[in-house]
């Protein structure tokens, strides 16, 4: 038996093995990546586990060109970036200036923060740390006062810095410094802890619900106590010395930390100031924290080092000298 096709028809095996080569060449449906979920430790908190540095070229307090802008654009991010690059050139040091560390010692950052705020403080809404009340204020001018007269009569005279007792990295808060801006964080059932790269301190804090010291108590770095409020470590820190003086801040400084495991490498840490003798009004500032691959270092800066020594040596020599003219 014969068979005829219409003029300019396909014939039905043709047609068939067309239609084939046509599904074969549609692109095959994309399945969607699916979501992230917050990693847990064995005892059902998030982990918030690993090796975090906060260093950035965000400003702390947002710059008067940004005025109410919250958020920076992409112009705005890549000038900030190019200034901050500029400023990671090694320059002679000035005339009679004895030098400083070279760039290759320090770590402020490459990048504005992932979430592109143009401040780390975000509230108040204008980014700027509140003023200081009246009697905060006299006290902090005296305070300078003193040391312009007494810079080094004794190591009680030097910062706590330059005696390795405390950096404003390990805070808390804890806010990024020149350099050595990197955490490790390590939990176990009732207990967080973190491990602070600048001078050597590690941050105790306990999450078993066990109730803060007796305020007759003082610590360098507070009394932490934390806990859970659903996926975010909130830390509550009291019993501050009235010698750390966090911009200002005294011993009634009440701190309250919010640690927020948002993706595989960012924490958004968060902390609010709270201290009525100090500010005008409470104030809250955010600082994402990024996953490093780098181990923490030691800094081997310790209290009583030859550096200090030299350094009440030098005034010593320095007042001989004033007496001989």
């Amino acid at each position: 038996m014969s068979s005829r096709f219409l003029p300019g028809a396909l014939p039905p095996f043709l047609l068939a093995a067309g239609l084939l080569v046509g599904q074969a060449s549609k692109p095959a449906a994309r399945t969607p990546a699916p979501a992230w979920t917050v990693p847990r430790t064995p005892d059902g908190h998030p982990d918030l586990q690993g090796t975090w540095t906060n260093a950035t070229v965000t400003p702390f307090e947002r710059p008067t060109q940004f005025s109410s802008q919250k958020v920076l654009s992409d112009a705005e991010v890549a000038a900030l970036e190019e200034q901050a690059a500029e400023g990671r050139v090694d320059r002679p040091p000035r005339a009679g200036d004895p030098g400083n560390y070279n760039q290759f010692w320090f770590d402020r950052g490459t990048k504005v923060v992932p979430t592109r705020q143009s401040s780390l403080v975000i509230d108040p809404p204008d980014g700027r740390v509140p003023a200081l009340t009246a009697a905060a204020q006299k006290q902090q001018d005296e305070a300078r006062a003193y040391a312009a007269a007494h810079p080094a009569d004794g190591p009680e005279d030097r910062s706590l810095q330059e005696r390795c007792i405390l950096w404003g990295t390990a805070g808390p808060p804890m806010v990024p410094g020149p350099y050595n801006n990197n955490y490790q964080i390590v939990q176990s059932p009732g207990t967080v802890a973190i491990l602070v790269e600048m001078i050597h301190d590690a941050r105790m804090i306990p999450a078993d619900g066990s109730p803060h010291l007796s305020k007759n108590i003082r610590q360098w770095m507070g009394d932490p106590r934390g806990h859970w409020e659903g996926d975010t470590l909130v830390v509550d820190t009291a019993n501050f010395t009235d010698r750390t003086r966090f911009r200002g801040a005294d011993e009634n400084l009440h701190l309250v930390e919010r640690f927020t495991r948002v993706n595989a490498d960012t924490i958004n840490y968060q902390f609010t100031v709270d201290d009525p003798t100090a500010f005008t009004h409470p104030w809250t500032a955010q600082i994402p924290m990024t996953r490093s691959d780098g181990p923490v270092f030691e800094y081997a800066c310790n209290e009583g080092n030859y550096a200090l020594t030299d350094i009440l040596r030098g005034a010593r020599a320095q007042e001989k000298e004033s007496k001989q003219r």
